[in-house]
């Protein structure tokens, strides 16, 4: 998120003609790439019930990213946007700083958070949709870096996202957390496989379905994911705490896209399966 500080008079005759937003379109989404919250929270209060907009992290991929031409993508984003379809609303994709989620729930900034959302630990934070797929946290490391096990990260530097689900796990074991020689946060996995590549660290923990896209794109050899997993969890669609009626809403339209095939083809395209578990 952007912030537009003000300096004396000069900048706030200026303001007038500075944008903290900048929006780029898609085949059925104004997508708004930088707001600041204040910004946010007015776009918001000026939007109608034909709009869905979804919270996501922009450096998530496959779940929701920005492609190569330049436009938002992701497995989560083409089924927010099926399902925007169906409830005859216009989708709107809105980037976030994954620590500044819960504000931009609150604030009604976005109507949910969609984009590989875990449910385990969180579940009497949000009104949650139904599960509909499997995750598990990992460590990812460099291949030939002698680091075959959790063990071996004793003694090692550890990367990890503020305020993921990895980092939860990590918290809930601070015996493993002691081995290790630091244990530093991130903004995104991108800037974390960089890190690990340059050998500022020497593992990431994070969300096995992120780490075996983002060890694909790089050429499929130069990282290896630990076999034994940190945890294991299901994601789900956090809506606000009470707003029932739009996650019923969103659910059924789910539920449709299970019962058609639409699901399976969706996952199919992202993962060459179909990976969903909804039931």
């Amino acid at each position: 998120m952007k912030k537009i500080y003000l300096f004396g008079v000069l900048a706030a005759l200026m303001l007038a003609g500075c944008s903290g937003a900048k929006t780029t379109e898609s085949t059925s989404a104004s997508q708004e790439t930088s707001k600041t919250a204040s910004e946010s929270g007015k776009a918001a209060d000026t939007d109608n019930k034909n709009t869905f907009t979804v919270g996501f992290d922009q450096d998530f991929p496959p779940m929701g990213f920005v492609g190569d031409d330049g436009q938002f993508t992701g497995f989560d984003l083409d089924l927010a946007a099926e399902v925007a379809k169906r409830l005859g609303k216009e989708i709107k994709y809105q980037p976030i700083a994954w620590d500044a989620k819960d504000m931009e729930l609150s604030s009604g900034t976005i109507d949910c958070i969609w984009n590989g959302f875990s449910i385990q630990g969180r579940e009497d934070k949000y009104t949650w949709s139904k599960p509909y797929m499997k995750n598990d946290q990992v460590f990812v490391v460099k291949s030939g870096s002698n680091i075959d096990s959790i063990e071996d990260l004793a003694g090692k530097k550890v990367e990890v996202q503020a305020d993921s689900s990895a980092e939860a796990a990590l918290k809930a074991d601070p015996d493993m957390v002691k081995t290790f020689d630091s244990l530093q946060t991130v903004a995104d996995y991108n800037t974390g496989f960089m890190d690990l590549d340059m050998g500022g660290v020497d593992a990431i923990a994070m969300d096995s379905v992120v780490a075996n896209y983002q060890i694909t794109k790089r050429g499929g050899s130069g990282f290896t994911v630990l076999d034994t997993p940190l945890a294991s969890e299901e994601y789900g669609i956090g809506f606000k705490l009470g707003n029932e009626s739009l996650r019923d809403e969103v659910q059924a339209k789910l539920d449709e896209m299970k019962a058609d095939g639409s699901l399976k083809t969706i996952s199919e395209k992202w993962f060459g399966k179909d990976v969903t578990t909804l039931e």
